[in-house]
């Protein structure tokens, strides 16, 4: 059995009962950092082992633990915050584990992309997720795509390409596209801007150094 146990994305308080439930039950808990998760590990008195599963060793370790469940032992994943699979490595060893047969279960819980979208008044009927753009190739070709769209836009970013990003956003949707841009949610220096791009873009700019990860929630075109 594989469970896919979401974390809190920063307040450690925002995990569930059913979730620490679970990882003090299982057999091994794979984690993006294990550094990162011993933090909220502690907090909660979780003593299972850990193991890394992470972008460099994704393909080795998922086909290691898909055999492990297969010898009937109970793993959890989890990431460094939030759900596992949404923008990260974790994915893997979830599609490995269903092509192996493995039953996977799917816990509730955080999620930065939610209480973004909430927080930007934008419309929420109809939105589509579009996690990290290219850093390089396609780049220009998705942001095309993005800006055309009559559905709201949710998107990761870095701190040191948020600049870079509402620049081409700007440039591509028109300077007075709604947008909103929340970083360090759930956290103590967690701020929402919201306005026109060229406006928020203006706003960050300003900032002696920008810090945090970031969700940007476009406006429809």
């Amino acid at each position: 059995m594989l469970f896919i146990v979401p974390t809190p994305i920063g307040n450690l308080g925002d995990i569930t009962v059913r979730a620490i439930e679970v990882l003090k039950e299982v057999d091994l808990i794979a984690c993006e950092d294990t550094r990162t998760s011993r933090v909220l590990f502690e907090r909660y008195e979780i003593k299972t082992q850990a193991t890394s599963f992470h972008e460099h060793n994704a393909r080795k370790k998922a086909a290691a633990l898909t055999g492990r469940m297969l010898d009937g032992e109970r793993v959890a994943l989890v990431s460094d915050a939030g759900t596992p699979g949404i923008s990260d490595p974790g994915f893997a060893l979830i599609r490995a584990s269903l092509e192996a047969g493995v039953d996977v279960e799917v816990l509730p819980g955080a999620t930065a992309f939610v209480p973004a979208l909430l927080l930007s008044g934008l419309a929420v009927h109809r939105f589509v997720f579009e996690g990290f753009l290219p850093a390089k190739k396609g780049r220009k070709t998705r942001i095309d795509e993005i800006v055309r769209e009559d559905r709201t836009v949710i998107l990761y970013e870095s701190p040191h390409r948020l600049i870079k990003t509402l620049s081409e956003l700007e440039e591509a949707a028109g300077a007075e596209r709604p947008v909103s841009v929340s970083r360090e949610i759930t956290k103590k220096f967690e701020e929402t801007r919201r306005g026109a791009l060229a406006d928020v873009r203006a706003y960050f700019e300003a900032q002696p150094k920008v810090r945090g990860e970031f969700v940007i929630v476009l406006g429809a075109g």
